[in-house]
């Protein structure tokens, strides 16, 4: 299993490829069309994310003290951004979720080239990814 920073390292090489924005953007929305759909049983008002302008629903679970994330959008570009955070943090354990800084974010200048509500809404993703790494860490301690 790879860590969150050599997923991160491999993020950054990928889209190093790239010097064009819109070609970033043509990755970002390849990598939210590779995503499997999400079971619509997880569409519901309990897994849409507070704070993004276009619907997010995440769904996760742990499984073997690893968290598995799903989620979809019904934008593109978010879909893509989404894939990538689920690329990093699920199949992680919930102290590396909690722990790790994602510095590929900035390393990708992924927030400086989206418009405001979108970055707002990649924040509110993490924080929701982080919510329940932490729950599902708490749970373990128990």
């Amino acid at each position: 299993m790879k860590s969150i920073n050599e997923i991160q390292d491999e993020i950054i090489e990928q889209f190093a490829d790239f010097d064009d924005w819109m070609d970033k953007y043509a990755l970002l929305i390849e990598l939210g069309n590779e995503q499997k759909p999400l079971d619509p049983k997880y569409k519901t008002q309990n897994n849409l994310i507070e704070g993004c302008q276009s619907r997010v629903w995440l769904h996760a679970e742990i499984k073997d003290n690893l968290v598995i994330y799903s989620a979809e959008s019904d934008a593109v570009i978010v879909k893509g951004i989404v894939a990538l955070l689920i690329k990093v943090l699920s199949g992680q354990n919930p102290s590396d979720i909690l722990d790790k800084d994602l510095y590929f974010i900035d390393a990708i200048g992924l927030k400086e080239h989206l418009s405001p509500t979108r970055s707002n809404g990649l924040m509110s993703m993490l924080k929701q990814m982080k919510l329940y790494a932490l729950v599902f860490q708490t749970q373990q301690k128990q």
